[in-house]
């Protein structure tokens, strides 16, 4: 079901009317690394992203010898309490599962039906999720100038390409769409996405959502949104501005040692988000008639009428 409606995006004295289309919202729970390299604890995770609703389980696939230059690979940890070894190329060797550990994690998906996607961060792991065809594949916003990963999926993927917008700048983001510009626009999402672990509020820009819709509008699918803020307030917003993907962070327990657990959802939030969003989504319609079936009672008994 989709709705359009208008709705004053700039403050007085201007005006701008902009029309949305609203369709039901995606959620995707990106447990991305959160698993801490055990197998066990991301099929907990993808089980519990079920439960509480959401569409999607998203991982990552990175081959750290490519993707790091030695100096790189061999460097501490920057935050020692969040290393998983001794090195930074050595932590994410630990938390990498093998291609064939992503397949049993897609089987897993397929048998309690939520869809699996993934992040690739070189292309060698590009290719190694486009032999098990995930539903998506994602390209990081660190990733988003690597262009010979870029191609590859280009030319050797046929699923949909989502590409985050992170940490890039104008110039990047123009050579970018300049890139894909022969990449068919079904295939596309641009995501709305603010790089940081946690991110304060006046830090999200979730206009940005809007000028991506704007700008892009005849080159890409849909647009979403990457929240890596603290609660679930303004993820309905930028559901509302347009986002038709909702992409959080998921895991057990946000204490937990590494990266991402302080900017992610627990499943009680996610549940609520979900929840949140299904509401709004019900609740964007214009009336249906003068007086609801639901005022009528209200209207009888309580209505002003001149005697």
């Amino acid at each position: 079901m989709a709705y359009r409606f208008s709705i004053n995006l700039a403050p007085n004295p201007i005006k701008i009317e902009e029309k949305i289309e609203y369709n039901k919202p995606k959620v995707v729970a990106e447990i991305g690394c959160n698993h801490k390299g055990d197998i066990q604890i991301a099929k907990d995770l993808i089980k519990l992203a079920k439960e509480a609703g959401a569409d999607y389980a998203k991982f990552q696939k990175r081959n750290p010898s490519e993707l790091l230059t030695t100096e790189q690979y061999n460097l501490p940890h920057g935050v020692p309490y969040n290393a998983f070894g001794e090195t930074y190329g050595k932590h994410r060797e630990y938390l990498e599962f093998d291609i064939n550990q992503h397949k049993e994690l897609k089987q897993y998906c397929n048998q309690i039906e939520i869809g699996y996607a993934c992040s690739a961060w070189d292309v060698t792991s590009a290719k190694e999720l486009i032999s098990i065809s995930p539903d998506y594949i994602k390209v990081p916003s660190a990733c988003n100038t690597h262009f010979e990963l870029l191609q590859e999926l280009k030319d050797n993927y046929q699923g949909d390409i989502h590409i985050s917008l992170g940490m890039t700048s104008a110039k990047e983001e123009k050579e970018l769409m300049s890139f894909l510009s022969k990449v068919s626009k079904e295939r596309l999402v641009l995501y709305s996405c603010t790089s940081g672990y946690p991110v304060d509020f006046n830090d999200v820009c979730l206009l940005e959502i809007k000028r991506l819709q704007n700008q892009y509008k005849d080159q890409i699918k849909e647009v979403a949104f990457s929240g890596h803020h603290l609660g679930i307030a303004i993820d309905v917003a930028a559901y509302t501005l347009g986002a038709a993907w909702i992409e959080r962070h998921f895991t057990k327990n946000r204490t937990w040692k590494g990266t991402d657990h302080a900017a992610s959802l627990e499943p009680p939030g996610l549940a609520k988000l979900v929840r949140n969003l299904k509401a709004t989504y019900k609740s964007l319609t214009y009336k249906s008639s003068d007086i609801l079936d639901v005022e009528q009672v209200q209207y009888e008994k309580l209505k002003y009428r001149k005697g």
